[in-house]
Parts: structure tokens; C-alpha cells; sequence
């Protein structure tokens, strides 16, 4: 289940270090106390306690479903989805955040403080289904992709080959993560879940927002020290006044970072900030680091192959080869650039663009502090499906968000719907789902 000496600290915080020998005891513990069942959802917000409810579900011989959100809405269609099905989480409130209005029903509250079990080393079998996480639903219906034991374990090899040289070469020490990303999450599962199983890494076990609070998991966390977050949660960072302590490097995901924040994130922490690539679908594939590089360069042992509607991704752990909706380019050193994805391309009045690429102009107007370009689903009088924008940017004019873009993009792709929103509907990972997209763009309309 988890490897290293029983000493070895698999968790922390600003009190208590978490020995193995200790986590194991609540796992058992708790395993034994899980109700009949084959699949949980794992709605816990301490990230500890996640970790021990996924182990103890596992052990179990369940599933643990991993909503691409913790609405109650979400929740209930992967349940629908799984008949007889309960939900765990932390003593009430749980992660829903509609729990205290609509009580979740076959709902398992974790005890305080969690009881411990002694015993023999668990152990979970490679070929059992441990997990089911759905994808975001940022360009459709959200989608189950299931995960083995050694699905999780071998991409968790590949994800400490792609944490290489982040801390110093030799480093004996435990690497210890703070990670802002919830652990439902798949990169958050990744990242902050289990690699504490397999590596040498201990996490700290709140998911803190604010960055203030970031900074205190961080000054809790004995050297080195390891960020994991988002694009989103690092521009608030790096715009902060607040001190840091040193850290050995900062991971994000979920979301393009921009060449000049990922810069300016490295001048003011002093460290390396290496960008990860994957997908619910795939696990993290490939990496960058962003403030010097344009391509990516995959994990040992993926195979990427082009496609005319996207790219085929084979590696060790995958069952079999996924195909992604990403264009790339690769290159003759084996790195890849990322052109869109196919139905991220549009094409009016012959003339060709990408709604990434549109997305990108927009953001670097000066004074623009977010932003996202999509395409409607409706079509005009003309068949043609027309581009809006959402944009946050409370010292500029519509227009003159217009004129800006006008020097840069052609007129047949300027949205035809342009509103200024005080705050994109972003999730908890920093992305944007296309239903709400849709529904902030119709409510300020009005």
C-alpha cells in the first residue's frame, strides 16, 4: 500500500508529524468500519483523511468515485451512475457544499479523532479497481475513466522521474508537498496522494486557499518544500506581498500557464515552477518548464502518435493506448508542442483560428486580469456558429477591449458577444466548465 520505513512521516501539519506505522492503523480501522458496498465517494476536505478514506475504501476491496466537482448535482449523477454507492468525508459539514441545505443520504462521517487497528501490512492487488475519476466537464459531458492499483502506481514512477532534480541531488530527506488542489482531483490525486504512497514525500494535510494561508502550510513544512497549485492560485501568489520561505520547486497544472507569469513566479520564489501535462484520461504524460520552454517533453516510456483528430497516447500505465483530443507537434528530439485541440479550431469565411490562440491575445491585453473566448453552440441566419467572450478587466470599456484585440486578430473571429464579468465561473482547479460559461454569458446579458 505504501512504501518506506514505518517511521518514515507520510503526512503533516503545523502540530504532528504522521508516521506509516500510524497510518496504517487508521487505515485498518477504518476499513473495518466501512459499510457493504462497491463504490464510495471520497468527499473529505483535510487531505490526510482523504488519504486514509481512499486506502481504507481500497482495502476494502471498493471504488472510490471522484466527481469532476463536489456539488450536490455532480455527486448525485455519478451515484445515479453507481446504485448503492455512499459518500465519506469529514465530520459534518461534509465537501458538498449543498450538505447543510440537502443532507447527503448514505452519508459515512469519519470519525475525530480516527480510531487505529493494529495488524498485518495491508496490501491492495495490482489488478484492483481503486478508482473512477470523471473528467471536468469543461468540454462536454463529464467522462468515467477507471484506475488499478498499478495503473496509479506505475504513473506515480513516472511522476517522481518528472519531479527529478526539483530538490538537491542526494537529498536523503523526506521532500515535503503543499498542494492547493483538492484531492478529488485527478492531478491533485496525483500529486498529492500518491506520491506520499510511493515516494519519499510527506503531505501536508490541509488544502489551504488564501495566500496567507498557503504561506503558513508552507512555513509548516520543514525544508525542502514543494508546491503544488495552479495557474490560477499562482498568480494570486506571486501578486501577494506576503514572505516566503525557501521552497525546492513549484508544480501546477489544470490549465495553461503563460510564459510571463510562470517567469515572474520563478523571480519572486527563487525556484523552478515545472509545468505538468496530462488528463483524467491519461495521469500526467509530460512536463516543461515553462519560463524557458515552449515544448514539452513526455515521461519515460509514452509514446505519442498524431492524429487527424487528435493524438494517441500509449504508455506503461495504461491498459490500452487513449486518444486525446489535443493536436501535437512533435519534434525530432522526441519533444512536443501543443497546437489546440480540433474542436478548439474554427474556420469562418475561409480563414482559420483557434480559440486557445484567441484566448491568449485577449489575456495580454494590458489591464486584463482574465478571460476565456468559446464558441457559441447556436448557429446564426448565416450557419454560422458565432464567438463570445467573458472577460475581467474592471478598468477597461468593452470597447476598448474591441480595439485591442482588432490589432492582432481578424475581424471575422472578434466575438460578437463581449461582456465584462466581475469573476470567471471557475471550479476548484482553475478550470472553466462550458455549462457555466453558458450561464454567466446569458445572466449579464440581462
Amino acid at each position: 500500500m505504501a512504501q518506506g520505513a514505518p517511521t518514515r512521516a507520510i503526512a503533516f501539519d503545523a502540530h504532528r508529524r504522521i508516521p506509516l506505522e500510524t497510518f496504517f492503523a487508521h487505515v485498518r480501522a477504518l476499513a473495518a468500519s466501512l459499510p457493504e458496498a462497491t463504490h464510495a465517494v471520497n468527499l473529505c476536505e483535510d487531505r490526510y483523511r482523504f488519504l486514509v478514506a481512499f486506502c481504507a475504501v481500497a482495502l476494502r476491496g471498493q471504488t472510490t468515485l471522484l466527481p469532476p466537482s463536489r456539488t450536490r448535482a455532480a455527486i448525485d449523477e455519478v451515484r445515479a451512475l453507481h446504485p448503492g454507492s455512499y459518500c465519506l468525508g469529514d465530520s459534518e459539514p461534509c465537501g458538498c457544499a449543498e450538505a447543510h441545505l440537502m443532507p447527503l443520504p448514505h452519508y459515512v462521517a469519519l470519525p475525530d479523532p480516527l480510531p487505529r487497528c493494529d495488524g498485518p501490512l495491508p496490501a491492495i492487488d495490482d489488478d484492483a479497481l481503486v478508482a473512477i475519476g470523471f473528467t471536468s466537464g469543461s468540454t462536454g459531458t463529464p467522462k468515467p475513466n477507471p484506475k488499478t492499483w498499478r495503473n496509479f502506481r506505475t504513473s506515480t514512477m513516472q511522476n517522481l522521474a518528472a519531479l527529478a532534480g526539483l530538490w538537491p541531488d542526494g537529498e536523503a530527506g523526506v521532500m515535503h508537498v503543499v498542494a492547493t488542489v483538492p484531492p478529488q482531483h485527478m492531478y491533485g490525486m496525483e500529486m498529492s496522494v500518491l506520491l506520499p504512497l510511493h515516494g519519499n514525500v510527506a503531505v501536508h494535510g490541509g488544502r489551504p486557499f488564501f495566500p496567507q494561508d498557503v504561506a503558513q502550510a508552507l512555513q509548516d513544512a520543514p525544508a525542502p518544500r514543494l508546491l503544488v497549485t495552479t495557474p490560477v492560485h499562482l498568480r494570486a501568489l506571486v501578486e501577494s506581498d506576503i514572505a516566503w520561505p525557501p521552497l525546492a520547486g513549484i508544480v501546477t497544472a489544470t490549465a495553461p500557464l503563460p510564459q510571463p507569469l510562470a517567469a515572474a513566479a520563478e523571480a519572486r520564489f527563487g525556484c523552478e515552477v515545472r509545468e505538468v501535462f496530462g488528463s483524467t484520461e491519461t495521469c500526467v504524460i509530460a512536463r516543461r518548464r515553462t519560463a524557458l520552454e515552449e515544448a514539452w517533453t513526455p515521461l519515460p516510456g509514452v509514446q505519442l502518435t498524431p492524429q487527424p483528430d487528435g493524438t494517441q497516447v500509449q504508455a506503461a500505465h495504461l491498459e490500452q493506448p487513449v486518444v486525446l483530443a489535443d493536436l501535437m507537434e512533435l519534434q525530432s528530439d522526441g519533444c512536443f508542442l501543443l497546437r489546440g485541440r480540433q474542436a478548439d479550431l474554427l474556420e469562418i469565411a475561409g480563414k482559420r483560428a483557434s480559440l486557445s490562440d484567441l484566448t491568449r491575445r485577449l489575456l495580454a491585453i494590458p489591464g486584463v486580469r482574465d478571460g476565456i473566448v468559446f464558441q457559441l453552440d447556436d448557429a446564426d441566419e448565416y450557419g454560422v456558429r458565432r464567438i463570445a467572450a467573458l472577460v475581467v478587466a474592471p478598468e477597461l470599456h468593452e470597447r476598448d477591449i474591441l480595439q485591442s484585440l482588432r490589432r492582432s486578430v481578424d475581424s471575422v473571429f472578434l466575438p460578437r458577444r463581449l461582456q465584462r464579468v466581475d469573476a470567471l465561473p471557475r471550479n476548484e482547479t482553475g478550470k472553466l466548465p462550458r455549462a457555466a460559461l453558458l450561464q454567466l454569458l446569458q445572466s449579464s446579458m440581462r
